[in-house]
């Protein structure tokens, strides 16, 4: 596997590994490090990229015209080796094409591009998603970066929020046996707040499959802010394992198979499908204040 390419300037430090195309750390010029930093006790993940779908599929596999295929929890883009297409000292760019082992997952030309730069005291990830087939092509996409929490320099005694810019109480769901479970549930915002609390994730992730908004904030009490931008990524979902030190903020466009509904992926909530030469963008951004 390749080294990770650093990219940087006058506010952040940004590592990025070819494998899975995936951040790896975010560091500020005073030496704190905001994302989390893969400690297997927990979750080894830091950032990953969920393609060519989000969440699990029915027994693992899933269905396309009616011919099944294995596929893994959040796909295999988190798992592949992207090939390093642009690098400058603030930005790089990342393509994974199709292989053998990708194909025998998922049967489609594509291309899909990841791009971080920075600007700033602001990181945006940018994806492109092309279809290079000549038929029309299924697939979900999503973000899944963990932030470290407490943040860094603060005890677990300080209170954290996330907050939605539009103020808005977006009813949520849950997954029952790693599947959606579709009944609304009463939201936990309330005027647009949610103050963290483990308990919230003894039942796994909280998903909001609408209604969050684009942009949102991460917030310390007397503490620093973080605040994300989204592009092109309805859905939204929050996770941790009870406990541990971090919080994932994951904007998606696709989730889960629903509980029940079958191995499809035309038919996953929120799957996006491509006409052959058409490409999609999708995108999130995070803005250190403090």
């Amino acid at each position: 596997m390749s080294d990770d390419i650093l990219i940087e300037n006058e506010n952040l430090a940004v590592a990025v590994s070819p494998l899975g195309a995936e951040t790896r750390s975010i560091t500020s010029r005073d030496g704190r490090e905001w994302l989390w930093d893969g400690d297997p006790a927990f979750w080894t993940g830091r950032a990953p990229v969920l393609f060519p779908i989000v969440g699990k599929a029915p027994d693992n596999r899933v269905t396309i015209d009616g011919m099944a295929f294995p596929m893994q929890q959040h796909g295999f883009a988190r798992k592949s080796e992207f090939t390093l297409e642009e690098s400058a000292a603030s930005s790089c760019r990342f393509v994974l094409a199709p292989t053998a082992d990708t194909r025998m997952a998922y049967p489609f030309e594509f291309s899909l591009s990841i791009t971080h730069a920075l600007a700033g005291a602001t990181l945006t990830v940018t994806a492109e998603v092309a279809n290079r087939d000549d038929r029309a092509m299924p697939f979900g996409f999503g973000f899944h970066p963990a932030f470290r929490w407490p943040m860094p320099g603060l005890n677990k005694g300080h209170v954290h929020h996330i907050t939605l810019d539009n103020r808005a109480e977006p009813a949520m769901i849950r997954l029952r046996d790693g599947l959606l479970d579709p009944t609304p549930l009463a939201s936990p915002f309330a005027d647009g707040v949610l103050a963290l609390d483990h308990d919230y994730f003894e039942e796994d992730a909280m998903i909001f499959p609408e209604g969050a908004g684009d942009r949102l904030s991460l917030s310390a009490e007397d503490g620093p802010s973080l605040h994300f931008r989204f592009e092109n990524l309805p859905n939204l979902a929050l996770w941790t394992k009870p406990g541990a030190p971090y919080i994932c903020v994951e904007p998606w466009h696709g989730m889960a198979a629903a509980h029940g509904k079958g191995p499809a992926l035309e038919d996953r909530p929120f799957t996006r499908t491509l006409a052959p030469g058409e490409s999609a963008r999708f995108g999130w951004s995070v803005a250190i204040d403090g």
